[in-house]
């Protein structure tokens, strides 16, 4: 798939639309055919859709394992959940540059955008999706009123758009990422450059769990519309 020079910078140009005019997609899980190699996997909600959490998986991963670590627990709280696959065995961000994973998502979110009438949009991750996740927040912070990062290494956005808001969680025991210069330095270069940043640490290692997705899951929604 091409990528669109605003690919290039990190920036998404899919928005939700009051009126979606394509057949809504039954609830559960479907996969999206979006052309040849794209691992696109979206699962709805069985009542209304409250909002929409986009999850990038780590480092190796897939959309599946991505929708493993969130959507039963999203989707129970009428958040559908959208997961992409990396072309790469990781995010383009992190493999070489912004561009060909930006595109794909973009199209995803477009074609739910144009089935889904979804009013609040978040961006989360796990690892290197984490990292993916906080820095496509900062860089489409006005699509993106959330992001839910568990276990990041960085953030490295191309831009500034939007003001989100940003919960981060990590393992005090992660040998992957350490705490102290991925989770604590991450936080505090959002707080210094003036972004709202819940951070919490949990005795653990590498890992996401589903208290820890429940948190950040209550977290942003119990704050209402960005």
């Amino acid at each position: 798939m091409p990528a669109p020079s605003r690919a290039a910078d990190g920036r998404l140009d899919a928005r939700p639309v009051p009126a979606p005019a394509g057949p809504p997609p039954p609830p559960g899980t479907s996969a999206l055919d979006l052309g040849p190699g794209a691992d696109v996997l979206l699962a709805v909600p069985a009542g209304e859709v409250r909002a929409l959490l986009v999850f990038f998986h780590g480092a190796g991963g897939t959309a599946a394992d991505a929708l493993g670590a969130v959507a039963d627990l999203a989707t129970a709280r009428g958040v559908a959940v959208l997961a992409t696959g990396s072309a790469a065995a990781t995010w383009d961000l992190v493999a070489g540059g912004l561009g060909r994973d930006v595109a794909a998502l973009d199209a995803a979110l477009s074609w739910v955008f144009d089935r889904l009438p979804v009013q609040r949009v978040a961006l989360g991750g796990f690892s290197d999706g984490a990292s993916y996740a906080l820095s496509l927040g900062v860089a489409n912070g006005d699509l993106a009123e959330a992001v839910l990062a568990f276990s990041p290494g960085f953030v490295a956005a191309p831009g500034r758009y939007g003001r989100p808001r940003f919960w981060i969680g990590h393992g005090t025991e992660d040998r992957v990422l350490p705490v102290d210069r991925c989770g604590r330095r991450v936080a505090g270069e959002l707080r210094t450059d003036g972004y709202d940043v819940t951070y919490e640490e949990f005795t653990g290692g590498h890992v996401i769990t589903p208290d820890l997705v429940t948190t950040a899951l209550g977290w942003w929604l119990a704050a209402g519309p960005g």
